[in-house]
This record gives structure tokens, sequence and C-alpha cells, in this order.
């Protein structure tokens, strides 16, 4: 596996580049923005996208990708919860950048689909509580975790819009992510990367007691 970035849009959300290293294929999570950048991405490193992945329906998860998806005629895939959130301005957060931002759903989600996407086994884990239909993709065999805005790195992902729920989050976390082997690489929606070890020992919400 390799993995490449960009950092696009108004709130700094990570675009993943997950490439099979032997034949460039690539999946594209979260195209947040700027489908211009995402394009010229894929060109200047040659890059063959294959589908897009979004963990969840706000707004600066989505602004990129019926662009992007219909340049290279691949399919994006949202969990069936947050189809309808992804639709509708009035639930996705657009509301916070007085615009209106949505996209159409392509083909949708249940938990624990399998995605055999680029040479990867693709393990889709809904964790609802950010958004009701938030998921994390998971790649066991190269221990990484694509985690939206659920995990952060020392944090979890905010829950006062619309399908947040504080309590729900944070079960979400500890039944389905924490469980994951320690060195879990987590890449998160913002900010930086984490493992599910760093998370157990120094998140304030779910550090160790003792």
């Amino acid at each position: 596996m390799e993995l490449k970035n960009l950092v696009l849009g108004p709130v700094s959300t990570n675009c993943y580049f997950l490439i099979n290293k032997e034949t460039k294929e690539t999946i594209i999570i979260d195209p947040a923005d700027r489908a211009d950048r995402i394009i010229e991405k894929l060109s200047g490193e040659q890059l063959m996208p294959v589908a897009i992945l979004l963990t969840h329906g706000h707004f600066d998860h989505i602004m990129a990708v019926e662009e992007v998806g219909s340049t290279y005629s691949i399919p994006y895939y949202i969990h069936e919860t947050d189809a309808e959130l992804m639709e509708d301005p009035d639930l996705n957060g657009s509301f916070l950048l007085n615009r209106d931002i949505a996209a159409k759903r392509d083909r949708v989600l249940k938990d624990k689909d399998i995605l055999n996407l680029a040479g990867f086994s693709i393990e889709v884990i809904h964790t609802p509580g950010h958004t009701a239909g938030s998921v994390c993709y998971y790649i066991p065999e190269e221990k990484a975790l694509f985690s939206g805005d659920t995990l952060f790195c020392n944090s979890v992902g905010r829950t006062d819009l619309p399908t947040g729920s504080d309590t729900v989050i944070l079960a979400s976390i500890e039944e389905r992510l924490l469980p994951l082997p320690e060195d879990t690489r987590v890449y998160p929606g913002h900010g930086m990367m984490t493992t599910i070890g760093h998370e157990k020992e120094n998140n304030p919400y779910f550090r160790r007691q003792g």
C-alpha cells in the first residue's frame, strides 16, 4: 500500500489516495474540494482511480465527489443512512458556509460490507455518532483504518450537527474501533495520523485509568 493525501477545503479536510504500488490503481477517500487539484494530483502521479469512498455525507467531505467521479467514470460509495444527508444541504452542514452543497447518491453501503477494490479488501465499519451513517474503512492486511470524522488524534468528532450523538459516537469507537489491533494506523478526516494503541492510552475520552 502507498498512501498520499491532499488537505483541501474550507476546514482542511484530508483527501486520501490509497494506491496499489504495483498497478497504480487508486481509491480516493473523501474528495473534499477542488476537483482540479485532485485531478492534477492523479495525473501528475500517473494514478488510475477506480473508486471513491466517502466516510460520511458532510459538505466538507463531498464537495468534489461528483466532478471527480464523472471525470473518471468511477463509482462513489456512502453508507445508506448518510445518502440522504449528503443530498440535503439542510442536513449536511452547508449552512456553516451559507451555501447549498450537495451530491446525489451513487452506490450505498451497509455495515460489514467488504469492498474488493484496487487489490485491497476493505471492510466497512458502521460507526454512527458524528452522523448516523458515518463509517470507517478498515484494511486488515495493511493495518490501516480511515476513520473520517469519528476518531481523531486525541479527540473524537463533533456531534452537534444533524444526526449526531455524543453517546453514540463514544459507543461506536469503544465497541468497533478500540478492539482493533493496537498497531493499526488511523488516518482521520482532519489532522494527523495516529494509532489505535495511542488513542487507548492518550485520548481523553478513552484513556485507561490506573
